[in-house]
């Protein structure tokens, strides 16, 4: 059996709680993970409020979230060659009923699980996989050539954060959104330029780029409120599925991270990027397992910035 942090039924953080659920067989070209650290984001949230209750109610409870883990390999199928027992490693996640990252095992495909970033604690190496490669696949669909400006909104957040330095290392101009509290932290990820972050941000990024930025990745979920920064055919990334309506040309890019989530060369890329010191990763606080209500309280609340994460 294996203990995981779920929910029955879908309600406030004091609904989360411990189960003992049958461990998964590892199948071909998967492995098993002894998870030390899932980090805790706001679709985690989202899936134990009840947000996608439709969708998961087709199968039994328990409903167990988390779409970032690290720990420990433990078993590795035939023909998986990247990967061996002991290894330390990190991997995302897609959750589905009572398959979700707060577990204390977890079997995944092996190509959603890279070795983690050399020197990182099992906890900050949980936080990078999911925002990550949600930021990876936002400036992939953008596409922008380098030399273009990005406008990140929500940088001081987990995404936005990667948004910033996965943007400065592809060779973009990157406008950051950040309040006065923050701003210290959001320039030190290398954004170029800082615009106070709140309601009219679109008309202080329009006062540094008045014809608009070339893209803009939405990680504050403002949607139609910041579509006017952006310029005539320029690009919209959208981590939350918003669908428009567009205007002037504007392509609209859903980010729906699922797509990469067996994108194993894309995770080796931001482990590489971490060691070389261009990708930080942050750690807001630490719960055990048994604590997840915590987590998931601090998170609503607020103001964290970098991952809460629950450890096993």
């Amino acid at each position: 059996m294996v203990k995981v942090i779920g929910v029955d039924e879908f309600g406030g953080p004091e609904m989360l709680k411990a189960f003992d659920i049958p461990a998964r067989p590892v199948g071909a070209g998967q492995v098993r993970v002894e998870v030390g650290a899932a980090a805790v984001s706001p679709t985690d949230t989202i899936h134990r409020s009840g947000g996608r209750a439709e969708l998961l109610q087709k199968d039994p409870p328990p409903y167990v979230p988390g779409m970032d883990i690290a720990g420990t390999v433990s078993e590795v199928a035939e023909g998986v060659d990247h990967l061996a027992v002991g290894d330390a490693v990190m991997g995302i996640v897609a959750p589905t009923a009572s398959h979700g990252g707060y577990s204390a095992s977890i079997v995944l495909p092996a190509r959603s699980v890279a070795h983690s970033p050399h020197g990182a604690s099992v906890a900050e190496a949980s936080t990078l996989p999911m925002n990550g490669l949600t930021a990876q696949y936002a400036l992939d669909l953008l596409n922008l050539p380098e030399g273009s400006v990005l406008a990140v909104t929500g940088a001081a957040g987990a995404f936005g954060g990667y948004m910033v330095q996965l943007g400065v290392h592809r060779g973009l101009h990157v406008i950051a959104d950040s309040s006065e509290a923050d701003e210290a932290l959001v320039r030190s990820l290398g954004a170029h330029e800082i615009v106070r972050r709140g309601v009219n941000v679109a008309e202080r990024i329009r006062a540094l780029v008045p014809d608009g930025v070339d893209g803009l990745a939405d990680g504050s979920i403002q949607n139609e409120q910041v579509l006017g920064a952006v310029r005539d055919n320029g690009g919209f990334a959208t981590v939350r599925g918003w669908q428009g309506p567009s205007e002037r040309g504007i392509t609209l890019h859903q980010v729906w991270v699922r797509e990469y989530a067996t994108e194993l060369e894309k995770l080796d890329e931001l482990r590489d990027l971490v060691e070389a010191g261009e990708v930080t990763l942050r750690v807001a606080a630490t719960f055990p397992a048994d604590q997840a209500s915590e987590a998931h309280r601090l998170l609503e609340a607020g103001g964290t910035r970098g991952r809460c994460v629950i450890t096993f």
